[in-house]
């Protein structure tokens, strides 16, 4: 062996060895030139900017295991180079260069003895895009209370909710918003006080942009969730008329002209991201209260409709939790209500969990914290609020926090930031 070790194998199969349901996956992507990783865990690997050195652990035991997955399949453009640290790896010593050049690439390698060190399980291009890892910070944004408003406020990865930022873009409420590009937002459509397509990108420290023009149909009441690990979808609202079309917007921001609707239309839904790069839209209303669900794949395909589980009811909120799964909360079913239901990570909802928290609607959510979520702000038909309920990476709705920032309504909630 001589020189550089590119990878070895490039098979079909895309699938990472068996053995990495034990590991424990950190959930923000290695970004900075050099890292230190330990045995035992899975890291996705961002060479977006920048190649990046991985070194390994200067110590190992037989059945040690890492794996490395190229987050956004880049390491075709920034390579990474195995520093193996004074072990061996694949038999040879250290002062040899091992580097992974495949776009796509995921490498699982397991430490064997000292003879032959590191052996690589499989380091296959894979066959389709890695997972998305969770966001670690969220953001309320937009609403009313008493007129409309633009103002914003940010959620560190503790789930704690700062004061007022102060609003840009144009005011409105009736929006929705979703995550893109892995670590940003976008807010978009709503009322001003007339429909409006209008969006405003987030960047990946929380600061909001100025209008964008909008693409697609002006209409209110919709909602919008992530898909395909970088990209995301508004679907359904009202432009005055239930509608069921879609808007995909793509990893860099730009939305596109509307897609021919699917599944029953109708407006007042929510939905959000479930599994490692799908998503869901759920409940809702048309000529009533609405139960049923519509997936969307890791194309943004959206299917027919899923016949609902759980009381039908409007204005509700979603967002995902433990990592693949999500949550459906609160809302009004003909009165304000508080109950959850629970989505797994293939996309299945369960039944009504018994409400937590004062009873709302018109109410948003967001991811944050990698792996937990939070719903905020609404109204209980007298009163505004401003008050979140905290869940768990189990899915467990905790009781009111106290709230910060302006209480109001008819807002938007979406997760951003691999930082914590």
């Amino acid at each position: 062996m001589s020189g550089t070790v590119t990878s070895n194998t490039l098979r079909s199969s895309g699938v990472i060895a068996a053995t990495a349901a034990g590991l424990n996956w950190v959930s923000t992507p290695v970004t900075a030139s050099t890292v230190t990783v330990e045995s035992g865990n899975g890291y996705w690997i961002n060479t977006t900017s920048n190649a990046i050195t991985i070194t390994l652990p200067s110590s190992a035991e037989k059945g040690d295991q890492i794996i490395l997955i190229d987050y956004l399949r880049t390491w075709g453009t920034n390579a990474i180079t195995i520093d193996s640290n004074g072990l061996n790896y694949q038999g040879e010593d250290d002062s040899y260069t091992v580097e992974y050049t495949t776009s796509g690439q995921s490498l699982n390698i397991v430490y064997s003895d000292a003879t032959k060190g590191w052996i690589p399980l499989d380091d296959d291009a894979t066959a389709f895009e890695p997972v998305q890892p969770p966001t670690q910070r969220a953001l309320f944004g937009y609403g009313q209370n008493g007129g409309r408003t633009a103002i914003t406020n940010k959620v560190n990865s503790s789930g704690v909710v700062a004061t007022d930022t102060a609003g840009v873009g144009t005011v409105r409420n009736g929006l929705a918003a979703a995550s893109y590009g892995g670590d940003k937002a976008i807010f978009g459509y709503g009322y001003s006080p007339g429909v409006v397509s209008m969006t405003n990108l987030v960047n990946n420290v929380g600061t909001v942009a100025a209008d964008v023009t909008g693409v697609g149909t002006a209409r209110g009441e919709l909602a919008a969730a992530g898909y395909g690990t970088d990209k995301a979808l508004f679907g359904y609202g009202t432009p005055g008329v239930q509608v069921s079309l879609t808007n995909k917007v793509s990893n860099s921001g730009v939305v596109a002209t509307d897609t021919t609707g699917v599944g029953q239309a109708r407006y007042n839904l929510a939905a959000t991201g479930y599994g490692t790069d799908t998503a869901i839209f759920g409940y809702g209303t048309y000529a009533g209260n609405v139960s049923m669900t519509n997936l969307v794949s890791n194309l943004g395909v959206v299917s027919a409709d899923v016949t609902g589980v759980g009381t039908a009811r409007n204005t509700l909120a979603a967002a995902s939790y433990g990592g693949d799964k999500a949550i459906f909360g609160y809302g009004d079913t003909g009165s304000v209500t508080s109950i959850t239901n629970l989505v797994s990570n293939t996309g299945v909802v369960s039944a009504d969990v018994t409400g937590v928290g004062s009873a709302r609607f018109l109410i948003a959510a967001a991811s944050y914290g990698g792996d937990k979520a939070l719903f905020g702000y609404g109204y209980n038909g007298s009163s505004q609020f401003s008050a979140t309920n905290l869940v768990s990476n189990s899915g467990v709705v905790s009781a009111d926090v106290t709230g910060v920032g302006t209480a109001r309504n008819l807002l938007a909630g979406v997760g951003y930031s691999f930082s914590a």
